[in-house]
């Protein structure tokens, strides 16, 4: 069982937790816990190590090295919720108690603030769980081979979650949340937006890559990896009331009915990046993207396209918003040697998609979505597919517009009616 920031907000929601913890127990399961850091304190605590001051001097020399101060200042926060939790569950009169990701342990690499799991001895683990034991484990954390915490990145806690629940050897992971499970879309944009039953992997992994926020995208490959049942369900319930709730990401052939489409995805954190008079020869796209794989920036959609002289292309790809200027400053940079006339960046696009595992065995999905988008006057201005997904880039005034339109178009609202 895994609570997030939200589930883990305050002393009360904590006691909230702790009778669904309890319920389980009384059910007769054997019940590993996972919780973030309260609310907003994961925020606080990054803004207190950025208050420590920037170094000057001599030490900012060793500054690069730091980062593993950092890992031990906001995992402190996950530490606080877990013992927390694990008094009240002792209140309640059960048997519980906390251990660190060192403790477990929660071997990770040594990339601070940002690490992958390595291993996952689980002996501890098991023990502490046959003896009766409810081990809660504070998320986001681990231990790196020299010894140091080390954290897994922003959203790790579902991370941690899903690496418990296959090192336990359990039959699901249950993700707490706010919401009661996985949507067709954002329903704070299509009110008629209805909660899934159940959604594969591969679905999943689209959705939360695509900017869904209900499920962190490492946690879903973990999960699709190992194979393990992961049910997304709302905290803000009293044990009972929880029952066939939520929204299960399994195996595709654990579906009986499949959608055409499952969902529309939308990201606003989108920057569009134009590269005009490229020449049109052999190792040019390598050097672009080179320099901004080295730099450790993310491209997505990619297009690149002739012009008439047949000599010269115009070629654009997308990146995280807040990564744009920086790509910007690395191809102006590399000008010379790239050899490109002009650059242009577009920060007002956003990313609509559409994801289903019905896509495989079904013609005219992508027609139904140009329609949709062509009726209400929506221009696209890119197209990026895979076997179950079809993404294009629009301008961001158009969004909510797209989400919903798309949303009926493909009859989303109708979905357990």
């Amino acid at each position: 069982m895994k609570f997030g920031g939200t589930s883990m907000a305050d002393l009360e929601r904590i006691r909230r937790a702790a009778r669904l913890v309890a319920a389980e127990v009384d059910a007769g399961h054997k019940v590993a816990v996972v919780v973030s850091a309260m609310a907003g304190k994961t925020n606080e605590l990054v803004a207190w190590t950025d208050g420590a001051g920037q170094p000057t001097g001599k030490a900012a020399e060793v500054h690069a090295d730091s980062d593993d101060e950092y890992d031990v200042v906001v995992a402190s926060g996950e530490q606080v919720t877990a013992g927390l939790l694990a008094i009240t569950l002792r209140n309640l009169g059960y048997p519980a108690r906390s251990m660190m990701g060192w403790q477990v342990p929660i071997k990770t690499s040594m990339l601070h603030a940002k690490a992958r799991i390595a291993d996952f001895p689980a002996d501890n683990l098991i023990n502490a769980m046959d003896s009766g034991q409810i081990v809660v484990v504070p998320g986001f954390q681990g231990i790196s081979d020299d010894g140091r915490i080390t954290t897994l990145g922003r959203g790790g806690s579902d991370t941690s979650a899903v690496a418990v629940a296959i090192a336990a050897q359990a039959t699901r992971c249950d993700i707490y949340t706010d919401v009661d499970g996985v949507y067709t879309t954002d329903p704070r944009i299509e009110a008629k937006a209805k909660r899934l039953d159940k959604i594969s992997f591969e679905e999943m992994l689209e959705m939360a890559s695509l900017g869904a926020k209900v499920l962190q995208t490492r946690s879903v490959e973990l999960a699709m990896a190992y194979r393990m049942p992961v049910r997304v369900l709302s905290s803000f319930v009293e044990p009972g009331e929880n029952l066939n709730q939520g929204t299960l990401v399994c195996d595709e052939e654990e579906i009986v009915e499949k959608h055409i489409v499952s969902g529309v995805a939308y990201s606003r954190d989108e920057a569009k990046i134009t590269l005009l008079g490229l020449p049109n020869k052999i190792g040019v796209s390598a050097a672009i993207f080179g320099r901004l794989a080295a730099a450790n920036i993310n491209v997505d959609m990619i297009v690149q396209s002739e012009k008439r002289s047949g000599d010269y292309a115009n070629q654009l790809f997308t990146v995280g918003r807040r990564d744009a200027q920086r790509a910007a400053e690395i191809m102006n940079e590399a000008k010379a040697d790239i050899g490109f006339d002009d650059l242009k960046v577009d920060e007002g696009v956003s990313k609509i998609s559409i994801v289903g595992v019905g896509m495989r065995s079904h013609t005219g999905v992508a027609e139904t979505m140009f329609r949709a988008l062509s009726e209400k006057g929506i221009n696209i201005q890119v197209i990026s597919t895979s076997e179950i997904k079809i993404s294009v880039l629009i301008d961001e005034a158009y969004t909510e517009l797209a989400v919903r339109a798309l949303h009926a178009a493909y009859g989303l609202d109708k979905i357990g009616a």
